[in-house]
Formats: C-alpha cells, sequence, structure tokens
C-alpha cells in the first residue's frame, strides 16, 4: 500500500512506505493500517483547511472593512488576492517537494495556515491584515499543488477514491466556512476578530497527524542508521533514483498540460463568478436576500457528494472528455436558465450551476492521471494550478464591470455562458488518454 517503488517520486527523504525496523524485519500489518489512517485523516483535514481562510473572511468583508477603516477598492483588490498568491506561490511547490518531500511541505503549508489566520484578526491596518493573509494564502497554495502528489504516491491504486475523498472535504470546508462563520461570530459578541480567529483551530488541528508522520519517519531513519550493515558484509548501496524522477519533463512542450491549465482556469473562474456575482443576480431578479443565499449554499452543497463520486468515475474510463461535456452542457443550461427566468427556476439553476462546478474535482483527477511519473505530477499539479488561478483573476472583475456599465445582467451571463464553450473543447482535449512524458 505504502511501498514507495509503486510510482517514482521526486524525493525520497520523506517517503512513507513501510521501512523494516532496526532489526531488519518489515513492519507487521497493524503498523501499515495505521500509517494508512493516519495519511488518510491528514488528507482529508489538510483538504478542509484549504479554503476557510478565504471563504470565511468573504462572509465578514464588511465588517472587516469598517473595523480596519479599509477603502472599497482596497476590498476589491483583497477579493482577488487568493487567485493571485495561488498562482505566485503554487510555482515554488515543486522545488520544494524535491528539496524537502511533499509531505514535510504539505505540513509547513498547514503551519502557515494556522500562523496566517491566528496573526490576520489581531493586526491593527490593512497592510499586516494583508500580508498575514498572503501568509495563510502561501500555505493554502502549496497545499493546492501537492495533494494530487500526496495520493499519487501513498495510494497509486486508489486515485480516483482518495482525489474523491479530499475534493469532498475541501468542499464540505469552504461550504461549513461560508455558513458559519457569521452565527459562530454572533455567538462570541460580535467581534469578527473572534470570528476569524477560531479558523486557526481547525488549521492547528490539520498539522498533527503531518507533524506525526514527519516524526515517524526521522524516527525510521534514525533506527536504521544505528542499526549498520549485518557483521561481515558490505553496506547496501541506496538504489539509484528512476530515470524519470532525474529528469523530469519540460512541462511548457505538452499541448495536454496546456490544455489542463486552461481548462483549470476557465473552469476556476466559473467558480469564482458563480460565488462571487450569483446571489446578486438572484436578488436583482426579486429574489429575497436570505433566499439568494439559500441558493448559493445549494450551488456549493452540490459540490460535497459529486466531488466524491466524479474523480471515481473518472478514474475508471480512459478518457474523461464525456464527463466534460456532461459538466459544460450543466453549467450551459444553468446560465440559459438564468439569463431568460432567473426567478422562476432559481432552484433548478442553483443545483445545474452547482453540478458544473464540479468540473474542479474533474480537474484534480486528471492532474493524476496525465503524468506517468512523481516528478511528473508535480510539476503538470503546479504548472496547470499556477497558470488556471492565473486566468482567473480578471473573470469576477470583468463580470462586475459589466454589470456597473450595462445596467443589467444580460451581457455578464451571456459573457458567462460563453465562456463554458472553450472550457469544455480544452477539458475534451485535456481528457483524451495520453500522459505529459509522451508529449515532453
Amino acid at each position: 500500500m505504502l511501498d514507495e517503488t509503486t510510482t517514482p517520486l521526486p524525493s525520497r527523504r520523506h517517503a512513507a512506505p513501510a521501512p523494516a525496523d532496526s532489526s531488519g524485519r518489515a513492519p507487521s500489518p497493524r503498523t501499515n493500517v495505521w500509517l494508512t489512517r493516519l495519511l488518510v485523516v491528514g488528507l482529508v483535514l489538510a483538504a478542509v483547511n484549504l479554503r476557510p481562510a478565504i471563504t470565511s473572511l468573504g462572509a465578514l468583508l464588511e465588517d472587516v472593512r469598517a473595523g480596519l477603516h479599509m477603502s472599497g477598492g482596497v476590498a476589491g483588490v483583497l477579493t482577488s488576492v487568493p487567485a493571485l498568491c495561488f498562482a505566485v506561490f503554487g510555482v515554488t511547490a515543486p522545488r520544494l517537494a524535491r528539496r524537502f518531500g511533499p509531505a514535510t511541505v504539505v505540513c509547513a503549508g498547514m503551519v502557515a495556515i494556522t500562523a496566517g489566520l491566528l496573526i490576520r484578526p489581531f493586526t491593527d491596518g490593512t497592510a499586516a491584515f494583508l500580508a498575514a493573509s498572503a501568509l495563510a494564502l502561501m500555505g493554502i497554495a502549496v497545499g493546492n499543488v501537492l495533494m494530487p502528489v500526496i495520493v499519487k504516491r501513498y495510494f497509486p491504486d486508489r486515485v480516483g477514491t482518495m482525489t474523491g475523498l479530499y475534493s469532498m472535504s475541501l468542499s464540505a470546508g469552504t461550504a461549513v466556512a461560508a455558513a458559519a462563520t457569521v452565527p459562530m461570530t454572533s455567538a462570541l459578541g460580535g467581534s469578527w476578530r473572534l470570528g476569524l480567529g477560531l479558523w486557526a483551530v481547525v488549521a492547528a488541528v490539520a498539522v498533527l497527524p503531518w507533524a506525526a508522520l514527519l516524526v515517524r519517519d526521522r524516527k525510521d531513519a534514525a533506527s536504521r542508521t544505528t542499526a549498520g550493515p549485518d557483521a561481515g558484509h558490505r553496506p547496501r548501496p541506496e538504489p539509484a533514483p528512476a530515470p524519470a524522477v532525474a529528469a523530469a519533463p519540460r512541462i511548457t512542450r505538452s499541448r495536454t498540460a496546456w490544455a489542463l491549465g486552461c481548462f483549470f482556469g476557465l473552469q476556476a473562474t466559473g467558480a469564482y463568478i458563480t460565488m462571487g456575482w450569483m446571489p446578486q443576480i438572484f436578488r436583482d431578479a426579486g429574489v429575497s436576500a436570505g433566499t439568494a443565499g439559500l441558493l448559493l449554499a445549494v450551488t456549493m452543497v452540490m459540490g460535497v457528494p459529486l466531488a466524491f463520486v466524479i474523480p471515481r468515475l473518472a478514474t475508471r474510463m480512459r478518457n474523461q472528455g464525456p464527463i466534460v461535456v456532461a459538466l459544460g452542457a450543466c453549467g450551459l443550461t444553468g446560465y440559459a436558465g438564468l439569463f431568460l427566468a432567473p426567478a422562476a427556476g432559481a432552484w433548478v439553476w442553483a443545483v445545474l450551476l452547482g453540478v458544473s462546478n464540479c468540473a474542479f474535482p474533474l480537474a484534480l483527477t486528471m492532474i493524476g492521471m496525465r503524468a506517468r511519473t512523481g516528478a511528473g505530477i508535480v510539476k503538470l499539479s503546479a504548472f496547470a494550478q499556477s497558470t488556471g488561478y492565473l486566468i482567473s483573476i480578471p473573470g469576477p472583475l470583468l463580470v462586475g464591470v459589466l454589470y456597473e456599465s450595462s445596467g443589467g445582467w444580460e451581457l455578464p451571463i451571456t459573457l458567462m455562458g460563453g465562456l463554458m464553450v472553450p472550457q469544455i473543447i480544452l477539458g475534451v482535449v485535456a481528457g483524451r488518454d495520453r500522459v505529459i512524458e509522451d508529449e515532453a
């Protein structure tokens, strides 16, 4: 299960295969079960913490603006910072993973999230608040990139199941943070600082399983060192690294990598537009504010069960194009409904757009399937997500500009629906049965 040799890896330092103990014996099955459970818990807790830093702030943005005397322009910039940080800091993940090992970097990322979420509620100025937010987002960025790597490394025979599990956990963390932050803040006396700071506790819990894994790895390394070679025998040399690890593919030469990066960017654009503007669309159509919030919650909750089902289905198919087309068709239908009858069919459109947004776990699954080696997955994950998040930055801002300039939602919704067409085309290309090593 945890044998490192199942997939060539970019770093051997912190792998968690089942090593022999100091007597040369393999670990017991109970030890393997314990390690597997610890990895699953760590994966789920890390995924849960990859979005609350963003959605909890969105829920309390007005209070934060008032408390820090933040201008509307700065608040607008703040909403674009996550995608920018994901793109910029995500690029560093491959180098860090090669140097320290992916498990170590994920653990450090959880520590960064904890520190950022703990510091930022108690800052006194906008600059310090942005800096603390950037620290948390840096940890999220490396977690975004390395989650597919962790899955491929430790669960090579269950990529779909484990990708579905952490995608579902990510969706659940996103929805819970959006829905629970305001009630928790009210229960704490209305202090937005305490309401934001509580999420640091959740992030701190996610550090524990990864720290335990690293401690165990170091103990194993120490026991192997002190045991030494058997008397009368020459020391056994370390196995040579696999050639595929030593020479990772040049990612920019792969058409599949570019298609996957653009597909990731367009689905992220649609998700951010939906989360940022859909309630306003419904409210302008005559839907009450409370109902508009519930409609957004329905859209977000759709990602919880489907994020578990879609990756498992995708890994059983050689070509993921049909899933891309099905999700795109839901998105096109949902946007057409918003254009023609936003209030009359509001619940149907919310469900369809929630299904369409499940292109995110599909994209994560394809990252794990479109590379043969560990080094290739690290590079592909960093490239696709960094490229994708850069592409997604102008989308929500452009929708706002079109809404203000046109005075209605016809033009913005047309843009949203129009973006689904290239998303479908690029997703079909990215879903073909090929790997980047063969193209690069």
